[in-house]
């Protein structure tokens, strides 16, 4: 039988978290939670099974030491690749302060295909989540800065959208 593109993306990105024992920040739960949870989100509007392997894959090349390469066309084809692209930050440490690489990822975000802007949406609805539950400190600077890029993300799904702009209050 066949793997399809979608059990491909979990399984290279369930590795890829697990070699480096990545844990969310909040529950101690392993990684991959995330990343499932954000394709379950997908999978509630429509999509395609490009963005359910990038969805899968999102944070691979942020939070492991995978570069864009192994997402290739080769590996993943081209649109899962170039979705990935999309919503990986591109800022460096050495670009400033957080507010400065905030602007920048914002920049590279606001260019995103409708696709990439849905699966953001879904990456966002459920950080907003965890974080609001979990570290009110701390969401009173994320819900700035994702209120932000709310008004960046009008391309996407619009049903993610609105509830997106619901969780951020």
């Amino acid at each position: 039988m066949e793997t399809t593109l979608e059990e491909k993306a979990k399984v290279f990105a369930e590795q890829a978290h697990a070699r480096l024992f990545q844990v969310r920040k909040y529950t101690g739960e392993p990684y991959i939670t995330h990343p499932a949870s954000v394709v379950g989100i997908v999978r509630s509007v429509v999509h395609t099974e490009a963005m359910l392997a990038a969805a899968w894959l999102h944070d691979t090349v942020e939070d492991t030491d995978f570069t864009i390469e192994p997402l290739t066309e080769r590996e993943f084809g081209a649109e899962v690749a170039a979705l990935v692209e999309q919503l990986t930050d591109v800022s460096r440490l050495s670009d400033g302060n957080r507010k400065a690489r905030k602007a920048i990822d914002l920049a590279h975000t606001a260019k995103a295909s409708a696709a990439a802007q849905t699966i953001k949406l879904a990456d966002l609805i459920d950080n907003t989540g965890n974080i609001v539950e979990r570290d009110p400190d701390f969401a009173k600077g994320y819900l700035k800065e994702k209120t932000l890029l709310l008004e960046v993300l009008a391309d996407g799904n619009p049903d993610l959208w609105l509830q997106a702009k619901k969780n951020l209050g």
